[in-house]
């Protein structure tokens, strides 16, 4: 469903179950650029109205995420660490050339946003079968429905708002760009690392 070209080594859990405090530091700060990103293509692309009704919607939600993140941190008896550098997310926006058009801007913002949610609803999924820490587990599941829904949204705004044909295509190359750059990555306790 997701169209991704490699899926993540399960082996990624056991990473991720030895360090949790660094995977739900690293998740709030997830959601709270996906919040960022809402907002920018809100003031970026003020003119495409049905956009800005729906990132208002997210920015609202991916906030809630982020505060349900967060308190699963305080809950444990940890605080918020500092952001992290990632690595995924700087690799991956290098595939588009910078500059074209508004509306080519805008769809290569789309697709990435979509990518992005596209690979965390897929980590997600596998948190939420692997991960022995059962209420975090379930957490995760509630949570992978969301980033589902996020993904089919942004690709489909790419496909109202560029040429189908075209988007189509963009979107193959970087599914096929994307696994390249996952290939080498899954090695730390961060939901794209």
């Amino acid at each position: 469903m997701l169209g991704l070209k490699l899926p993540t080594d399960p082996r990624w859990v056991n990473i991720v179950e030895k360090n949790i405090e660094e995977i739900l530091t690293d998740h709030a700060f997830c959601e709270q650029k996906a919040t960022s990103t809402a907002i920018s293509l809100i003031v970026s692309f003020p003119e495409y109205t049905e956009l800005v009704q729906e990132m208002t919607a997210l920015v609202k939600e991916e906030i809630s995420h982020f505060k349900m993140v967060h308190d699963k941190i305080i809950e444990r008896g940890w605080v918020l660490g500092r952001d992290r550098r990632d690595d995924y997310v700087i690799a991956l926006l290098k595939f588009f050339p910078k500059g074209g058009s508004r509306t080519t801007q805008l769809v290569h913002r789309l697709l990435y946003a979509a990518l992005i949610e596209a690979r965390s609803c897929e980590r997600f999924r596998l948190l939420s079968e692997e991960l022995e820490d059962k209420e975090l587990a379930e957490f995760y599941r509630n949570l992978m429905v969301s980033e589902a829904n996020h993904y089919t949204m942004f690709l489909g705004f790419a496909r109202q708002y560029g040429e189908k044909k075209e988007v189509d295509t963009k979107w193959q190359q970087l599914l096929e760009y994307e696994a390249e750059i996952i290939s080498n990555l899954g090695t730390s306790e961060a939901i794209h690392g």
